[in-house]
Formats: structure tokens, sequence, C-alpha cells
């Protein structure tokens, strides 16, 4: 099959032949439909975010497809569903491997190919907002990169909980696609301070920068606030003023669903389940619907890349081999 491989040395992309893998036990392998851009995929191709031990060292979270083997142990699924699936890596590849416990059936009204660009927005959105967090409806929700795949996700899955949804951005072509899908305030961060903005008026905090908005983030907690770090955009090490986190009895805490295990409790297995119980419906509904800025061939991986960090770039960038 042909995949992506990176150049350990210089750091491009280039077509590789590997072998078509095959499924072990509670795995399915998926013919891949597309896999989506994500930032995880540039900080690994950089060397900055190695896979977990045992996982694929092909680049991609995520695929869309169909499956075309069933390995031993597997229940629910058979050749030839249409399913998305959330991956520990292998996704820029013809074929890719997928445990059955984090696939997903393709969402009714969402094509084969989009529904690549649903499995870990869902997933790390879902659990941060809902299960980590609580959102809950009449409550102010900030997300921080409203453009990206995380940020639109998480406006449409805010707004379908009843919350007020605040986002930052960083062109008015974003701000203005953010408002389009339901954001009710947006804050240019080249221009405003959303701190000031929002001071002591947000619940709930989506945050992928880490210790460059630190303060600021606690400065805008509601009291009994909860922030909850995804991404380290700005930096890891921060000051935190515990007096005023104490003083709004407020709560920070910092998630990844990467390194999740498989199965057990916290586990990307309970992640799936909740999210085809709470977020599918609202998918076929068409309260959520996957955001897609481009469609490239797998070749033009590097290309999709340059896109994901662009000022035009909203929503997930797609990869169809």
């Amino acid at each position: 099959m042909r995949a992506i491989g990176v150049d350990e040395t210089t750091q491009d992309l280039r077509i590789i032949d590997l072998p078509i893998p095959e499924p072990g036990p509670g795995e399915v392998r998926i013919a891949v439909a597309a896999t989506a851009v994500n930032r995880a995929d540039l900080m690994q191709r950089r060397g900055l975010y190695p896979p977990p031990p045992g996982a694929s060292p092909i680049l991609g979270l995520e695929v869309s497809g169909t499956v075309d083997t069933v390995g031993p142990d597997v229940a629910g699924l058979a050749v030839g569903d249409e399913v998305c699936a959330l991956l520990a890596g292998g996704g820029y590849a013809e074929y890719a491997l997928a445990p059955a416990a984090q696939c997903l059936p393709v969402p009714i009204g969402v094509s084969v190919v989009d529904a690549a660009a649903l499995p870990e927005v869902s997933c790390t959105v879902h659990s941060n907002i809902v299960t980590e967090a609580g959102l809950r409806a009449g409550e102010t929700l900030l997300v921080h990169g409203g453009g990206s795949g995380i940020g639109t996700h998480a406006i449409q899955l805010g707004k379908a909980l009843g919350a007020t949804v605040a986002v930052t951005v960083g062109s008015e072509f974003k701000a203005q696609r953010c408002r389009e899908l339901g954001a009710d305030i947006v804050i240019d961060y080249h221009d405003e301070d959303f701190a000031e903005i929002l001071r002591d008026r947000a619940d709930v905090i989506l945050d992928i920068m880490g210790a460059k908005y630190l303060s600021r983030n606690v400065q805008t907690l509601a009291p009994q606030g909860r922030l909850v770090i995804i991404g380290l955009q700005g930096g890891v090490t921060g000051e935190l003023n515990i007096g005023a986190l104490l003083g709004k009895r407020g709560r920070v805490s910092a998630t990844n669903l990467r390194g999740r295990p498989a199965v057990g409790p916290h586990s990307k297995a309970e992640v799936v389940a909740a999210v085809r119980e709470q977020v599918w419906p609202l998918v076929a509904d068409g309260a959520v619907r996957a955001v897609v800025s481009a469609r490239l061939p797998l070749a033009d991986a590097a290309t999709a890349h340059d896109l994901l960090d662009s000022p035009e770039s909203v929503g997930k960038v797609l990869l169809t081999p």
C-alpha cells in the first residue's frame, strides 16, 4: 500500500510503499476513503510528539472508509461497513488498522469522505467540555482557536447544549465563519484582550495555548469555572495564581486523548461510546456538522500541512488516498 513517510533528517513528507497491515484481535482493517490532518501530525513530523508505545509511526489520528477485514474477537462490525475511526497513528495510508471499539458508523447525512473530519474533534471536544468540565445549558463556553477543527466543532456542540459560546480567532475571515457556526462572541486576539472582555464570565474554557494564556484564563473564569487545557501552542511552563483560582473556587485540568488507554476507565473506548450516544444524534439532526476546509490527495500531504497553518483554513483539512 501507499503511505506517507517522514524523512527524519529533513522532515520532508514523501510517498512510501508498505505492506498492507493485518488486523489483530479486536481490530478491523479499513480501506481508507480519507484521513484528516491534525496539529498533532505537524508536531510529530517535527519530532515533538512521538506516537505512544505500540502505535503506528505513520501520521494520522483518524480515518474514514470501509471495513476491509475483521480481526478475531470483533463483534458488531462486518466487511463492507462504512465507518470512521479514532487512531493512535497510521491514518496517512491506503489501509489502516483500528480497534473495533474506536470505530463509529458514518453518520446519517455525512459522506464517507467528510466523516474523516469527525472522530478526533468529536472525541476531544465532548470528552473535555462535557465529560471533564460538565458544560451545562445557560453557561458560557470560551474556545481558543475558534477557526480550528476543534474550535469549529466546539462552537456547534456548545450551542447544541444551550451554552453561550465565545471564541478567539486571528483573522476576520475566521471570525465570520465562527459567527456563521453560531459563536455569540468573537474576539480577534491581535486587537482585543479576551480576559478584559470576558473577565469573570467563562464557566468553561477549552484551551489549546497552555502557558501563554494561563494567567488570563484564570482571570476569565467565572466563579466555579473550569479550565481544560488540551494544547501547548503557547508553551509548557506558566505561573498559576493559586489565590485567584481559590477565590473563584475554580478548577484547572489538562487532558490528552492520544495517550489514553484503549479500554477501561477513562479510555478511548469510553470516549467513543459517549460520542456515539450523545454527539452522533446531533450530527444526524444537522445541529453539528463536519467542517471541511479542503480535500487534497494523499500525495499532497505537505501542502495540507501548510494549509492547516494558514489563515485561510477553517475546520479540517482532509487527505484522500
